[in-house]
């Protein structure tokens, strides 16, 4: 690679893990928890989406994340274009994990994107399913990830926008919040010990 070149991937690098510690941070992220990435490498390298995919910018992306996710325990599923219906591509050990439906295909760069092929060509054992239900996730290039991502859904701006020339940003999650007027949404174990303790008073009585 010449210089220029050796320049673009490193601020891919950087930028990249500045983005996936962010979300770490921000999502709370665990040893366990999973994440999603949709990744267009032709947006990446300037191109409308689906029409210049890049083997090497694939390979970089994917590798950084794994890097990052793997050190923490963290569990990253890739998503594949619509070529393959949006399949994910996941270690079969995730697979089992999460419970996950697996479909026969193998990701091409035509067919499912440079992100996914380094994703399987990388993994120990890789399969690939249909679809998870991610703790958080990222997107570069506009992908949409979002039927991904565990309902209630946060959009989460990583800080850096752009990798590459690709848009960046970012989703976590919640958990629904349910219930009426009465429901609360924080464990107050100071009133609950102050009301176990009002009752024994008064079965004292």
């Amino acid at each position: 690679m010449n210089d220029n070149t050796t320049d673009f991937y490193n601020d891919i690098l950087s930028n990249l893990t500045t983005v996936a510690e962010a979300l770490i941070e921000a999502a709370d992220l665990k040893a366990g928890s999973l994440v999603v990435l949709g990744c267009s490498s032709s947006e990446i390298m300037g191109h409308r989406i689906g029409h210049g995919s890049s083997p090497l910018t694939g390979k970089v992306v994917v590798e950084t994340l794994l890097r990052i996710f793997t050190d923490r325990g963290i569990w990253l599923a890739v998503q594949g274009c619509e070529h393959i219906n949006r399949s994910l591509v996941v270690e079969r050990e995730a697979r089992e994990r999460f419970n996950l439906s697996e479909v026969s295909v193998v990701p091409a760069f035509d067919a499912g994107g440079s992100a996914a092929v380094a994703a399987y060509a990388f993994a120990k054992d890789p399969v690939v399913v249909s679809s998870v239900q991610a703790d958080a996730g990222i997107d570069i290039g506009d992908t949409s990830i979002g039927q991904f991502v565990k309902y209630v859904q946060i959009p989460f701006r990583p800080g850096i926008t752009e990798i590459g020339a690709a848009h960046v940003t970012c989703l976590h999650s919640r958990p629904p919040l349910v219930g009426g007027e009465r429901a609360e949404y924080a464990f107050d174990r100071n009133a609950w010990m102050n009301r176990l303790e009002q009752e024994e008073e008064s079965r004292e009585d």
